[in-house]
């Protein structure tokens, strides 16, 4: 129950009238020390309740302090406006009996209309890294009495470029009495190098191992011959699959705008979204979603965080992520807050590296999967490296070396009889201007 924590009663109103009953396991290990003013760096799967798990602790600082605000006191940088809209939504929630008013930075919308909100000084500013730079260039953001900075999935940030931006808001903020950081891999070393920099002491609560992550998902592959061939699936797998909502992940604009155009052409409800995307179309096509207009939306990883969609339970990897970590967020679309999901895998013979190093990142095997009807020629790599790669031909080496050496030691082509011999080339004098008379050879 979270009257098990030392809330403000009008914070653990919102939570009743929000019909909150049991705190899930990054809520629990989360809120009793950042109530103490602790420092964190917390590391949990996407859809395990982490925003309600710094939101709480937040506005309980913000609630028993009655002066008058001057500046903004607290601030919540986020990578993508869908997640940023999203947190300002449960910071609203939360703080519905209080007095805490909150502001959204991000871009895509008016400069004006934002700076003018500025001016009104919110308590609790929530925004994206390159907007926010904007506004402390042109003067409208201060940020010198912010008491409490939270870093939401700040491994993403780092993967999006932010860390110079996220380094200098920290340094704006050089009198926070408090540091929360939140992501969702442990990000190697860049992450490590920022949690270094920006926290004091902290206390590192790490949720998941990142084999634990998802376990209510079910993850699987099929092997495809080509992109024509992987289209065809995707059409077979939103036809015959049972699932609310489903999201098709490409690693490209141009695939993802390929692939709807396809779905809309056979009379799939469908969305897009990506990067080239204007903020009015990104609302609409999340609006849709949530609402059930639609039921599967096509994205680029602009999706794949702060993408929070109650019945998304199907994902379907068109093109493999490039990294594991993008794989973990990929499938946290899908059985969220311990529901169930499945997460499928389109695998041409350019893909099956990537997949292997993901298991291996994991440390689980996929489930093998094959669609009667649309077996193709391709089944995966005839031979395979101890580390589950593909291995090359070793024949095929042996012929490319051989050629290339044949290729070194092929001799000079012999000059025929009786053909003249070719001019000698001039001598230059070492300053280039004229050229030197070339002397006779000697008798022999």
């Amino acid at each position: 129950m979270f009257d098990q924590f030392a809330l403000h009663e009008r914070l653990l109103k919102a939570v009743a009238e929000l019909k909150f009953v049991e705190p899930t396991a990054v809520q629990v290990a989360a809120i009793p020390p950042a109530l103490e003013g602790k420092d964190l760096r917390v590391t949990a799967q996407t859809g395990s309740g982490k925003t309600a798990a710094f939101v709480l602790p937040m506005l309980n600082r913000l609630i028993g302090d009655a002066q008058p605000r001057v500046d903004v006191r607290a601030l919540i940088l986020l990578p993508t406006r869908e997640l940023a809209q999203q947190t300002l939504k449960e910071v609203e929630r939360f703080s519905q009996f209080t007095f805490i008013k909150s502001g959204l930075i991000t871009g895509g919308e008016d400069f004006k209309v934002q700076a003018a909100m500025l001016r009104k000084v919110p308590d609790v500013l929530i925004g994206t890294p390159g907007r926010l730079i904007e506004h402390l260039n042109a003067g409208t953001l201060i940020l010198k009495d912010v008491e409490i900075l939270i870093l939401d999935e700040a491994d993403r940030m780092l993967d999006m470029g932010f860390a110079e931006d996220v380094q200098r808001l920290v340094g704006e903020c050089a009198k926070r009495q408090q540091t929360l950081l939140f992501s969702a891999t442990s990000g190697g070393a860049s992450l490590r190098e920022m949690a270094a920099q920006v926290l004091r002491e902290p206390l590192h609560l790490q949720l998941n191992r990142v084999s634990e992550l998802n376990e209510g998902t079910r993850q699987q592959i099929i092997t495809a011959d080509d992109i024509a061939h992987k289209e065809k699936l995707v059409h077979w797998l939103l036809a015959n699959e049972t699932y609310q909502k489903a999201v098709v992940f490409t690693n490209t604009r141009a695939q993802a705008d390929r692939l709807y155009g396809h779905l809309v052409a056979a009379g799939t409800k469908v969305f897009v979204l990506h990067g080239e995307k204007d903020q009015k179309e990104r609302k609409l096509a999340i609006e849709r979603l949530k609402q059930g207009g639609v039921k599967v939306l096509v994205a680029t990883d602009v999706a794949a965080r702060g993408l929070d969609i109650e019945g998304m339970d199907l994902v379907i990897n068109f093109d493999m992520p490039r990294s594991g970590d993008e794989y973990v967020h990929r499938i946290g679309r899908t059985g969220r807050a311990g529901g169930e999901g499945l997460a499928i895998s389109l695998i041409c013979h350019n893909d099956w590296n990537l997949m292997s190093s993901i298991e291996r990142y994991l440390k689980q095997r996929f489930e093998r999967r094959v669609i009667k009807g649309l077996k193709g020629t391709y089944q995966g790599p005839k031979n395979l490296k101890a580390s589950g790669k593909a291995a090359g031909s070793k024949k095929k080496k042996l012929e490319k070396k051989k050629g290339s050496a044949d290729k070194k030691a092929k001799p000079a082509a012999k000059r025929p009889k009786n053909s003249p011999r070719p001019a000698p080339s001039p001598v230059v004098s070492q300053d280039g201007l004229a050229p030197l008379k070339r002397k006779k050879p000697a008798a022999e």
